[in-house]
């Protein structure tokens, strides 16, 4: 017997068999300071844990955590961590896979058809941008409108090119500065899990590629990503943390998934559409900067439409790649359940990237830099995660999980919230590869099924009766301002007296916050006794109707990435975790205050919570109280609306009399 053996055996889940190997191997090591020994080690502690034998794992990896190499000390830790975890979920029942890989699945219904949406995308991309240098060229040189446009369409082309190529080196860079990313033999990979290395080999084999350069960042939260220009000098990137919650099949599927993007090349027009979204807003700032310094007024104003028009054409790209970004990743997902047949592993992936996320999170006072830098380019949104990763948590079984989903898959507020979201949301995910796993005739992992019956019972009187109104409400401050425009510009038309315009739209930006503020926030009413898992699992849940809540637990970080003296908190309770708002009276800074003296003396601490539970991607409350043993902090979410919108009020009636001073 070997060690290939026990490593084989420890693959196929053969616990006790792998513990026997392993452990008269260890006994034939003649150096126990090896890198040889200590990845034996490693081994053997997964074999403990998988066969139930918790204390000798916690024991073993308490002697690695001692190791010199960091990578292995840290490996220990990150494991110790999952160890140590007094509720630790239990395995999912896996579902079955295909005998058969590379059978044809239909994703109708799921996406739209992603080439159709990526040369969409980068054609209106392509034409704002051309149309702005030209606006910008044909204003400084209205003498030459034909050598304008043929300027114009040279330096479109050049920032594309130079983006193209470019770049993925900046990345590369960054990758080595901010994450310190080891690039890795395929080797590396086949010892960390032996079918994800078949599958990046069998999928270059058939679809003719170079195999992607190979990364892994010795980080424990999980996660994966690809970026590059071309698929044969793509990089694929994941994370230490993918080989410690997931199992061998679950990480394989996470590199289809991530290869898909490369056979796909949609990496690479998302590249390219980032690009070009980004030169629009640099078109906006330079127009914007440059009308302030010319003295041509006609000049000045043609410039400044142009830069509204710029800052126009960026958001209406951000949307596009935000759309664009969704498809692809229903793609990939469609990609490695046919490149696989194993959709159930890669939905299993997708849950216990979730929990391994939130889990990860429970241990550090601030995010993960890496889980927030990578976020739009990784294989999960990880602000999603607070849901799924709190269901996994503590469900035994996948239907409990299933009930986070009715939220994503049936609340309209879920599709209005999704076009904000690089991702889909991670119940349509699911069931769409649920739907994979049907038609492969396999046992389906969740029952989304049972979700969909118990979704179609919902009240829809509930939720669509008022949708209309809610998102009218949602966004008041916005409508309002612009209807009071309106307004103004047909009395100024009228009395012919255009400095009532700009008084008008303060006025309707002024009312429309006030109502915005009573409607978020109405008087404080009886507040219900719950836990974090049960509001995940409201249907009817809403990001402007806030539920009055009361949440006992401990505050175990600030919820801002890389920020020292945040004031939002992370909240843990039994059941999850989810992110608490703070709001000071005296705004801003009374925030940065409460970040630098009080936060970290209350890190750590149990707590009474009271706010309104609010969902969207990232579901939260917005405190009202926070309570501890010694000392209660009161937060103030309505105040500074209030006097925002009191305040662009007031305004409005002198903004005629500093026109008339020609103080603007």
């Amino acid at each position: 017997m070997s060690l290939k053996d026990g490593l084989k055996a420890l693959q196929q889940h053969r616990y006790s068999e792998a513990i026997e190997l392993l452990e008269a191997y260890c006994q034939t090591v003649s150096n126990p300071h090896s890198q040889e020994y200590a990845q034996v080690q490693m081994a053997l502690a997964r074999a403990y844990h998988g066969n139930g034998e918790k204390d000798k794992a916690i024991a073993l990896c308490q002697e690695l955590e001692r190791h010199l190499d960091s990578q292995i000390s840290n490996w220990a830790k990150g494991f110790l961590s999952t160890l140590n975890k007094a509720e630790a979920p239990k395995p999912l029942q896996k579902a079955g896979r295909a005998a058969q890989t590379g059978v044809r699945l239909v994703m109708k219904g799921f996406a739209d058809n992603l080439a159709l949406v990526s040369i969409a995308t980068i054609c209106l991309l392509f034409g704002m941008v051309l149309v702005l240098c030209l606006v910008i060229l044909f204003i400084l040189n209205s003498n030459d409108p034909l050598g304008g446009l043929a300027v114009a369409i040279i330096i479109t082309l050049i920032f594309n090119a130079a983006a193209f190529f470019i770049s993925p080196w900046i990345m590369d860079l960054t990758q080595q500065w901010f994450y310190q990313t080891h690039w890795v033999p395929l080797a590396e990979i086949e010892r960390r899990s032996p079918e994800a290395a078949e599958i990046i080999k069998r999928v270059c084999r058939e679809k003719n590629i170079s195999l992607p350069r190979l990364g892994i960042i010795d980080d424990q939260n999980p996660t994966a990503f690809t970026y590059g220009s071309f698929p044969d000098s793509a990089r694929l990137v994941v994370s230490q943390g993918l080989f410690t919650y997931l199992d061998d099949d679950e990480v394989a599927t996470v590199y289809a998934h991530e290869l898909g993007h490369i056979v796909h090349w949609d990496f690479a027009i998302m590249t390219v559409a980032s690009t070009l979204v980004q030169i629009s807003y640099l078109i906006y700032t330079f127009a914007r900067n440059f009308s302030r310094g010319s003295n041509d007024n006609k000049i000045k104003n043609a410039i400044q439409v142009a830069a509204i028009t710029a800052y126009i054409f960026y958001l209406v790209g951000t949307y596009l790649i935000l759309y664009l970004s969704r498809t692809r990743e229903y793609y990939a997902d469609h990609f490695a359940a046919e490149t696989t047949g194993n959709p159930n592993g890669l939905s299993r992936a997708l849950v216990k990237i979730a929990y391994g996320i939130l889990e990860q999170g429970q241990h550090t006072q601030e995010p993960s830099k890496l889980i927030e830098g990578t976020r739009a380019i990784g294989i999960y949104d990880s602000k999603a995660a607070i849901a799924t990763g709190t269901a996994y948590r503590i469900a035994s079984d996948s239907q409990q999980i299933g009930r986070v989903f009715l939220w994503d898959m049936f609340n309209p507020w879920g599709w209005w919230m999704e076009m904000n979201s690089t991702h889909p949301l991670t119940g349509k995910r699911i069931r769409a590869l649920t739907t994979y796993a049907e038609q492969m005739g396999l046992e389906t992992e969740f029952d989304m099924a049972a979700v969909v019956r118990e979704g179609k019972k919902l009240n829809k009187n509930k939720l669509y009766g008022n949708l209309v109104l809610d998102i009218l409400l949602f966004n008041a401050q916005w409508v309002s301002a612009i209807a009071g425009f309106i307004v103004g510009l047909l009395v100024a038309l009228i009395s012919n007296n255009a400095s009532v315009l700009p008084s008008f739209s303060f006025f309707g930006f002024g009312i429309g916050t006030l109502i915005n503020a009573f409607a978020m926030y109405p008087d404080f009413g009886r507040v219900s006794q719950t836990d974090i898992f049960t509001l995940m699992c409201d249907p009817y849940a809403s990001p402007l109707r806030g539920r009055p809540v009361q949440l006992q637990g401990k505050l175990i970080g600030r919820a801002d990435a890389g920020y020292q003296f945040g004031s939002d908190l992370r909240l843990q309770d039994k059941m999850g975790t989810i992110y608490t708002r703070y709001a000071s009276r005296f705004g801003s800074l009374g925030n940065f205050l409460f970040g630098v003296t009080q936060v970290q003396k209350l890190i750590g601490s149990e707590v009474q919570a009271v706010g309104w539970f609010r969902r969207e991607i990232i579901p939260r409350i917005d405190l009202v109280q926070l309570k501890t043993n010694r000392t209660t902090v009161r937060s103030y979410p309505r105040f500074w609306l209030l006097v925002m919108g009191i305040g662009a009020i007031l305004f409005g009636f002198i903004v005629p009399m500093l026109l008339q001073a020609d103080l603007f």
